[in-house]
């Protein structure tokens, strides 16, 4: 996929950033940066929607994968705008949601999918030099088929990766700004929201669980 075929644009597609910014963000080529890239595509043009300068758009993520770091830089969805949110489900599930629409598309990826299929030497190549048994030439490959595999999914029309349908979900309220206090233990401060008390005193978490 090349950069201007990322920005191109009509009526049944969003123009998206260039998969060279998730790459930049991320720090390298791979597999999972690219699903996340068509996960989000996925999301942005069935929900219509560009990316989200404030909170316009929420990413629900169920996974805390390399795709994650795609989906902060494709919709604009990030931890420090509340508008990203995790849930732990080892899941490459992904919901995103149009807060001025209220509509909202799940995308979850088919089971037919899968990288081992597009690149069948991959996992060996990749143990193999995470081990630190690989020569360099074989180092050079798996860098090679890294990218390769990468471009292939990149090519794909998401609707032949992901099951995508749209659905019906409470829409989360627009993060809050919390006061913060002072640990009466280490002195350190945290946000009133995730404080506790004990024997009268505020503490944060860590001296809470100590």
């Amino acid at each position: 996929m090349s950069e201007n075929d990322s920005f191109k644009n009509n009526e049944n597609r969003i123009a998206l950033k260039p998969f060279s910014e998730v790459t930049e963000f991320h720090g390298h080529v791979c597999p999972g940066s690219a699903i996340g890239y068509k996960a989000s595509e996925a999301g942005l043009n069935e929900l219509k929607s560009n990316i989200s300068q404030d909170e316009e758009i929420i990413a629900i993520v169920e996974n805390d994968s390399c795709a994650v770091d795609a989906v902060q830089v494709i919709t604009g969805c990030t931890f420090g705008k509340g508008n990203l949110i995790f849930m732990d489900h080892g899941k490459q599930v992904y919901t995103f949601i149009n807060r001025t629409t209220n509509d909202a598309v799940r995308v979850s990826l088919m089971d037919s999918f899968s990288v081992d299929t597009l690149a069948p030497e991959l996992g060996k190549l990749r143990f193999k030099v995470n081990s630190g048994i690989a020569n360099e030439l074989e180092k050079a490959d798996l860098k090679e088929m890294i990218n390769e595999v990468s471009n292939e999914i990149l090519e794909i029309p998401y609707n032949e990766m992901f099951h995508v349908e749209h659905v019906k979900v409470d829409i989360p309220k627009k993060a809050r700004i919390f006061t913060s206090l002072k640990c009466s233990q280490c002195g350190e401060m945290v946000s009133e929201h995730r404080s506790r008390v004990k024997n009268g005193q505020i503490i944060c978490i860590p001296c809470f669980k100590e």
